[in-house]
């Protein structure tokens, strides 16, 4: 494990599902400017969906994102801010909008067998002189081949980077060692992990990633994030200082900003419960936890019973309102 790694904390957007996209600019301000003065390299602000997500299907932002970014961007010294963009929710408008606020950098995320819809963002953030890279969400539901096709598409469309990305906290080790060693092989620009916790695996497998060759890698204060969060910040920078790899991040004050910044504004605590579980073991988007437990709360079913009908039916990001009609089909059958 010698290669340098550059670390995206997601708790301000991934986190943005654990606290129903309901952040305030204060807190925002607050996290950013803990991990700033932590060493954090870049810090991804959005809705927990990406730019544009704030809609009644995906659950509204108690502030719009652009002023959130616009606080991050203020708090943030060293710090590079981040941003996600899903095509079809995302668009190039608010693209434009979030460079010209000042964001740095964006993830363009696709489902896995769909990376042909994220040529035009990749393309339009190189041209704003943003670092641009790739996210192919729902990892483990594709072949590595189909995988490893779908990341040279993206890297042809000019992204430095591509992620893997265990959307659902579904991979065991070695399919995770598989896959980003087959990304390293194949590709000339870098590879990115993102995980979730769901099967309690996330730092696990990070640490797999980044002895494969993953130099991008996600991670989450408290590890707030959907699901049973991710990959824990202030656990993974610890190890990796044990290991002699440390990328440059105070351990101490990332201890400190998990406890006295970041607690106090999470609505649960980030658990492997019986919810999250069922998330990995049925291969489910982990920011459908919330919503199926509200489905099966409102139809009188076990939010399991929805997710793993769900994961049979290959469900991706973006069939949220596969959700009620699920829970209404079981109610129906019982």
């Amino acid at each position: 494990m010698t290669n340098v790694v550059k670390l995206t904390e997601v708790s301000l957007r991934d986190g943005s599902h654990a606290v129903s996209h309901q952040f305030t600019a204060e807190e925002v301000g607050s996290v950013v400017r803990a991990l700033d003065e932590a060493g954090m390299h870049y810090i991804e602000v959005s809705h927990g969906d990406g730019l544009g997500g704030s809609t009644l299907q995906y659950g509204k932002s108690l502030v719009d994102e652009m002023k959130l970014i616009e606080r991050a961007v203020a708090e943030a010294q060293t710090s590079k801010i981040a941003v996600l963009l899903i095509p079809g929710i995302g668009t190039v408008h608010e693209l434009k909008q979030a460079h010209e606020i000042g964001a740095k950098l964006v993830r363009v995320a696709t489902h896995v067998t769909e990376a042909d819809v994220s040529a035009q963002h990749i393309a339009k953030a190189k041209e704003l002189g943003m670092e641009s890279l790739g996210f192919l969400m729902m990892a483990h539901t594709a072949p590595v081949e189909k995988l490893v096709e779908q990341a040279k598409l993206m890297e042809s469309y000019g992204a430095e980077a591509v992620y893997i990305t265990d959307s659902a906290g579904a991979l065991l080790p070695e399919q995770v060692r598989e896959r980003v060693r087959a990304l390293r092989q194949a590709l000339t620009c870098e590879v990115g992990f993102h995980a979730h916790n769901n099967l309690s695996l996330a730092v696990a497998n990070t640490l797999i990633a980044i002895e494969e060759g993953a130099t991008r890698i996600d991670s989450s204060v408290c590890g707030l994030g959907a699901g049973a969060g991710n990959t824990q910040t202030e656990v993974l920078t610890a190890v990796l200082d044990l290991m002699g790899q440390n990328p440059g991040i105070d351990v101490y004050k990332m201890m400190d900003l998990a406890e006295n910044v970041v607690t106090p504004i999470m609505k649960r605590p980030q658990i492997v419960d019986k919810g999250s579980l069922a998330l990995g073991y049925s291969g489910v988007y982990s920011s459908f936890l919330i919503h199926s437990e509200r489905a099966a709360k409102r139809f009188g079913l076990d939010p399991r019973d929805i997710l793993v009908e769900l994961g049979k039916r290959k469900v991706v990001g973006g069939q949220e309102d596969m959700i009620l009609d699920v829970a209404s089909e079981l109610a129906k059958m019982k």
